[in-house]
């Protein structure tokens, strides 16, 4: 069995991210990801994107841009070996983690024929709210989906079973509107 590491995106991880955006994405005939944007991600926004490790090499990762009160995450991907295992769940878990008190709502974007990211973000509370045409370029439509602080607080027990969030007391949110991580 697998020992799983996940932590925040490093500079050095752009080489790794790249190969696994080619043979998670790529070699399925998608588009994938361009080296501007990894490097970005790699350089810029590392504190809200994470790679998984096992066995000292990248089977995962999660990118995540936080603007305002609001937080987008726009990939997840797992080779195809590990998809299914806890290291999807420690992806989530530190995600959840850094972005938890920050932002009042989460959105994601998906192909309409991506049942399994569908189904992941409907089980963190996400409902999908407008179908965007053309998204990444023409015929490339997404669906958008987004969670806010009601969304989370309906979830997070469920969240709390799966050992995506830590446990937290039960208490009524103090006024108006809370962010995620404040609603109980």
């Amino acid at each position: 069995m697998a020992r799983y590491e996940v932590r925040a995106l490093e500079s050095s991880d752009f080489d790794a991210i790249m190969e696994l955006e080619e043979g998670v994405f790529g070699a399925g005939g998608e588009s994938t990801l361009g080296a501007y944007y990894v490097r970005l991600c790699t350089e810029f926004f590392g504190d809200t994107c994470f790679v998984a490790v096992a066995d000292g090499r990248a089977i995962g990762y999660l990118l995540s841009f936080v603007r305002g009160r609001e937080v987008y995450c726009t990939t997840l991907a797992m080779r195809p070996k590990y998809q299914g295992t806890r290291a999807t769940l420690l992806l989530l878990r530190a995600f959840l983690k850094r972005i938890l008190g920050e932002v009042e709502a989460c959105w994601f974007t998906v192909s309409e024929q991506n049942q399994a990211a569908r189904a992941l973000h409907a089980m963190l509370g996400a409902r999908e709210v407008e179908v965007r045409r053309g998204f990444y370029g023409a015929g490339d439509d997404r669906i958008l989906s987004r969670i806010d602080a009601e969304g989370f607080a309906r979830m997070r027990p469920r969240l709390e079973r799966l050992g995506l969030l830590e446990r937290a007391e039960r208490a009524a949110p103090a006024s108006g509107s809370q962010r995620i991580a404040e609603v109980a």
